[in-house]
């Protein structure tokens, strides 16, 4: 079972840009979830100690259900790097059993998650994702799901 995820993406981009879609509530919105899903809800709280409750919403077709994830900042370096500890929570933000969610029992309750950004042209931007758990049965589900999450991201952009 994977340890560790890991999707880079360049953008046609400045820095700058890259970096508010992490931050701006309503462009978290246009990219958080895999394809299909949606999020309605994107409170952001973007400062170490801050926590920002998100949402992805199933397709109908799907279930039609809604997960929420809580990101606990631990750092942030400002147009370089973010990091946070990414956990399941429910509707209110507070950290719960993933079972309870609807997660296998081997989900991680604490997901690590690094996001770095590097200029590598002018208005050209490189970013890193990099989530660190055991996945356990859904470490394809995970890396699947972070590769869509960031094409959603790329139609920022174009």
């Amino acid at each position: 079972m994977a340890k560790q995820i890991e999707v880079t993406r360049t953008f046609n981009a400045p820095i700058e840009m890259v970096w508010q879609v992490w931050v701006d509530p309503e462009l978290v919105k246009r990219w958080w979830g895999p394809k299909h899903f949606t999020s309605p809800v994107a409170k952001i709280d973007f400062r170490v100690g801050g926590k920002s409750i998100v949402s992805m919403k199933a397709p109908k077709e799907m279930g039609g259900q809604e997960f929420y994830s809580v990101w606990e900042y631990i750092k942030i370096i400002p147009l370089q790097e973010i990091e946070f500890i990414q956990s399941l929570p429910d509707k209110e933000g507070n950290k719960t059993d993933p079972v309870k969610v609807g997660m296998p029992p081997d989900f991680p309750i604490d997901i690590k998650t690094v996001v770095t950004f590097k200029e590598v042209a002018k208005n050209k931007t490189e970013m890193t994702v990099t989530e660190y758990a055991d996945f356990g049965t859904i470490s394809n589900f995970a890396q699947i799901g972070l590769e869509q999450s960031l094409d959603k991201m790329n139609t920022i952009f174009s």
